[in-house]
């Protein structure tokens, strides 16, 4: 039985994009950052690791979605900053309206039932 535990890693994988150009869209930031993130959003119920959100991050890149630069810290030690783009933004559109319909979808067929 599922209660309260950790989301299944192919609901996270699904949500990967529309959160990370979510959270993108408020303002730049760096992987680290974005991985904290997503842990306090979801009340510790997705734990994304380097190995999972970086190849992500690559491949919207290439996608043209996103935008990285480089930032050096006080401590002379570099870090990669992200930041949305307008392509980006307007895939963030398509995938809130797919999301949307889905959680409909499924919020009329859970109604009123005990699951």
């Amino acid at each position: 039985m599922y209660v309260g535990g950790m989301i299944e890693k192919e609901l996270v994988a699904a949500s990967t994009e529309p959160l990370v150009l979510s959270i993108l869209s408020k303002g730049e930031s760096y992987g680290y950052e974005l991985i904290q993130e997503v842990k306090r959003l979801s009340g510790d119920k997705i734990e994304w690791t380097d190995g999972m959100l970086y190849p992500v991050l690559h491949r919207m890149e290439a996608n043209g979605w996103i935008k990285a630069r480089w930032v050096e810290m006080e401590n002379g030690r570099k870090r990669k900053y992200y930041s949305i783009k307008k392509d980006g933004q307007q895939a963030l559109k398509e995938k809130r309206e797919q999301w949307t319909a889905l959680n409909s979808v499924l919020s009329g067929l859970w109604k009123g039932q005990n699951v």
